[in-house]
């Protein structure tokens, strides 16, 4: 059976959390519903629900196969989970058209995962939880260089595009409410507007809107302003209150960014294939050591340390 890429770095202290797995492989009672790991050992599948169009995140091949930096996660997951349950487990993409959408598909148990969602405390995300957060993104205008100072005064009465129902809409309308906001099935669908002269420009997600000028090789629009109208985290979200299955998706990244740190070399490339200086984002890798680093701060050391060996000072510490 394939091993984990990262198992190398699971130390005995979290072996522990490994415990409440067997109350997830439990037959399920009538008191319980069904944990996605008892879901997983019985069809031996893995849902994961996404975009097919949003790079770096998630978008599919030629062959319909999920690819990007959310499905990269989801693997690892896989791979946590076949693991844990000493069995092959299939990894299956359900192409969705919103955000709304992946959290329904989680919420009403159609999917187990979806991977890079912007994390909110609206209303409709209270129905699952949110793992650690897996990058950092904003909401930033695209548009031809020089047609807006990224204001939002400048957005008055012209054409924005934006995808329906996302965040980027009510973002826009809640900070200039004269702006007409033209909605489009998917920021994919608005790009090619803006690029056709349908829009003035598009509002969105800042890494999603780069990766799809640059693969359309649009060299003429610019993301403005230079600060994002609003940052927000990254995730992966999973049912409300399966905790047994967010604590396998919290260790799968927490051990890729506590690899990533350590400089293994197939944690490096997946991460800068994906979003690094090998991606269409091109994002700078002391940049994720950072962010990396800065999430690791908030979790427990997953590397352990033979006794007596005291921990090793980061430069800059």
């Amino acid at each position: 059976m394939p091993r984990h890429p990262f198992s190398k770095l699971l130390p005995a202290r979290i072996l522990p959390a490994a415990l409440l797995l067997a109350t997830a492989l439990a037959p399920v009672g009538s008191a319980r519903a069904e944990g996605v790991v008892q879901r997983v050992v019985r069809s031996g599948q893995l849902v994961l629900a996404g975009p097919s169009d949003a790079p770096p995140l998630l978008s599919t091949n030629a062959n319909g196969d999920a690819q990007g930096y959310a499905a990269e996660i989801a693997r690892l997951v896989q791979a946590e989970l076949t693991q844990i349950i000493g069995k092959p487990v299939q990894l299956r993409f359900e192409a969705v058209a919103t955000t709304a959408d992946q959290i329904n598909r989680v919420a009403g148990g159609k999917a187990d995962l979806a991977c890079g969602v912007p994390f909110s405390w609206a209303q409709d995300a209270s129905s699952v939880d949110f793992t650690l957060p897996i990058g950092l993104s904003g909401l930033r205008l695209l548009a031809p260089s020089g047609r807006f100072d990224g204001s939002p005064a400048g957005l008055s009465g012209r054409r924005i595009g934006v995808a329906a129902g996302s965040l980027g809409q009510s973002q826009l309308l809640g900070m200039q409410p004269k702006a007409v906001a033209v909605p489009f099935p998917s920021a994919a669908a608005a790009v090619n507007a803006l690029i056709a002269g349908q829009v003035d420009g598009v509002i969105g997600d800042s890494l999603l809107l780069r990766s799809l000028a640059r693969k359309r090789n649009a060299t003429n629009l610019v993301l403005t302003p230079e600060q994002s109208y609003q940052h927000y985290a990254v995730s992966c979200v999973v049912p409300e209150n399966d905790s047994a299955f967010r604590d396998v998706v919290n260790l799968a990244i927490a051990r890729l960014m506590q690899a990533y740190l350590d400089g293994a070399a197939e944690a490096v490339a997946l991460v800068h294939r994906s979003v690094g200086p090998d991606s269409s984002v091109a994002i700078p890798p002391e940049t994720i050591r950072i962010y990396f680093e800065n999430v690791m701060f908030g979790v427990e050391p997953i590397r352990p340390l033979p006794p007596g060996q005291a921990p090793s000072a980061r430069p800059g510490n």
